[in-house]
């Protein structure tokens, strides 16, 4: 998490050209070096840190800092849906394809498929890390890099809205690490956990693209509530549900559809309290909040599977912690988008 929060950090200072390109190498030893990993400090080494800080490197937050300060203020909610569902896609494209890599060549045969699918992305890094024909204006009152830092820090609107991407993470980590584990408890076939995750990638492209659109719109703190809260509605209808595989196909749908659709609100809040000279700080900061949460939401599943023998204690965790999440987002100060037609 600190190797990330020092990337975002780079990306503004440095341009984010080669941050992704550092990623993008990183994230590709990481995985060609797993197969060959014999203990538990060794996957640390190639899942937990190279293929993590590399693909932290990558991330959406690095992108939408960059294409917030080469676009006009009405483009970037549209742009930032337009990465996020970039990233879902590539969900709805790999968790099949490993899948199948991994039923016909053997998990390490999958493992450096992908560090070379990773290495085939190198190329694009220049297209979308073009230099600034002139740096990005400064907020009003902007002092610098860290006091823009210290200040979003102790800003109350932004510690709220870190708050609810905490439990965005949590929720996300939770499903994606032990979705599988909770098909097999329902005695259904595996696949029905990869098909489900497929299917959440591609509900989250149309959730990215739609959330963008509401940025220019709406309020996002609206948008994020709404969110939020429809996920407690979801998991709650989902432990009412017999579980088949199309109900597993039916949650994966819904939640798809706001999985990371709350990158494109959240990003745009952080923008307009703080400006874009250093959104892509600002939001790595906010997404290293949803990171935090992600490892709560990943670990403490696992306690609860070791202890309990199923999921249910953590289900009604992502209820309530969803909800406050939605509540958490009404305080923010947030004026109304200037083409609103509701806010």
């Amino acid at each position: 998490l600190e190797f990330r929060r020092v990337l975002f950090r780079s990306a503004d200072r440095f341009g984010p050209g080669r941050v992704l390109l550092g990623g993008l190498l990183l994230l590709a030893l990481g995985s060609a070096i797993t197969p060959w990993m014999s203990s538990s400090w060794g996957l640390i080494v190639s899942l937990g840190l190279l293929s993590a800080i590399g693909s932290g490197a990558g991330s959406f937050s690095v992108l939408i800092g960059a294409s917030s300060q080469r676009l006009p203020l009405e483009a970037r909610g549209a742009a930032s849906g337009v990465i996020n569902a970039g990233g879902s896609f590539g969900q709805f494209v790999f968790a099949p394809l490993l899948q199948a890599l991994i039923q016909t060549i053997g998990w390490m045969g999958a493992m450096w498929s992908l560090a070379l699918m990773t290495l085939a992305a190198v190329p694009l890094v220049p297209v979308v890390s073009k230099p600034l024909d002139t740096p990005p204006p400064r907020a009003s009152g902007e002092a610098g890099l860290w006091p823009s830092v210290q200040h979003a820090m102790a800003d109350r609107s932004y510690q709220f809205l870190n708050l609810g991407f905490f439990t965005c993470g949590f929720h996300i980590a939770f499903l994606v690490t032990h979705l599988p584990g909770e098909v097999n408890l329902c005695g259904l076939p595996s696949a029905v956990a990869s098909w489900a995750l497929a299917i959440i990638g591609v509900s989250n492209i149309l959730g990215s693209l739609y959330a963008g659109s509401c940025v220019a719109r709406y309020r996002s703190k609206n948008v994020l509530f709404w969110m939020y809260a429809s996920r407690a509605v979801m998991v709650a209808l989902y432990l009412a549900a017999p579980k088949t595989e199309l109900t597993f196909y039916v949650f994966a749908a819904g939640l798809g559809f706001t999985w990371l659709a709350t990158v494109p609100p959240t990003a745009a809040i952080v923008g307009k309290l703080f400006g874009v000279r250093y959104l892509g700080t600002l939001f790595g900061m906010s997404l290293l909040a949803h990171q935090i949460g992600g490892f709560f939401g990943a670990y403490l599943g696992g306690i609860a599977l070791t202890r309990f023998g199923d999921y249910a204690w953590m289900w009604q965790a992502d209820i309530v912690l969803a909800a406050g999440a939605a509540l958490c987002n009404l305080p923010i100060r947030e004026a109304a988008p200037r083409n609103a037609e509701v806010a």
